[in-house]
């Protein structure tokens, strides 16, 4: 099922308490949603379960960014990202997600597992600009190239701090 949502500048923020939980398949649906995401996302469950989990991308979230979670994700390692997500409504909230795989019986991945939580206004504000620069590549840099100028971006952004990607989104 595919949803054509416009975007508005209603902004939804979590509150303290709050934890939106997920869990997908391998190729990225949706096969658990608790009652936290489904509120702020809008949905149902029924609409969500067996959809893609970007149903919930913002269009102002750079390519790159899915691109390095997929990658970290890939080797089996857990992820901790700033996210700009969309609900039905066409409102945004800013989640501050920790994205880890999950493993069956026989040790292998069989999914990916993400708890996400409000984000300091201090971290947002510092990844949305990151990420409007890194869309801004995108946009130049043109289809065929647009997730690896805005991972460069970043590549050398941390390169001129001095740290790595989890440092730096921890630090912020």
């Amino acid at each position: 099922m595919k949803y054509k949502v416009e975007p508005t500048q209603q902004e939804k923020v979590m509150r303290d308490n709050d934890f939106i939980v997920s869990k997908t398949d391998t190729q990225g649906r949706i096969t658990y949603a608790n009652r936290i995401f489904i509120e702020f996302s809008k949905f149902s469950e029924e609409e969500l379960i067996g959809t893609q989990h970007n149903i919930i991308r913002h269009p102002d979230m750079p390519r790159g960014v899915f691109k390095l979670l997929w990658d970290t994700l890939s080797q089996e390692k857990e992820i901790f990202a700033y996210v700009k997500n969309m609900a039905r409504d066409g409102s945004y909230y800013w989640v501050f997600a920790n994205v880890t795989p999950s493993y069956n019986g026989q040790g292998q991945v069989d999914g990916y597992y993400s708890v996400r939580r409000k984000p300091k206004q201090s971290s947002v504000d510092i990844c949305a600009g990151l990420y409007k620069a890194m869309l801004e590549e995108e946009k130049t840099a043109g289809p065929k190239h647009a997730m690896d100028a805005s991972i460069k971006l970043v590549t050398d952004l941390l390169a001129e701090k001095g740290v790595s990607y989890e440092e730096f989104i921890l630090s912020i």
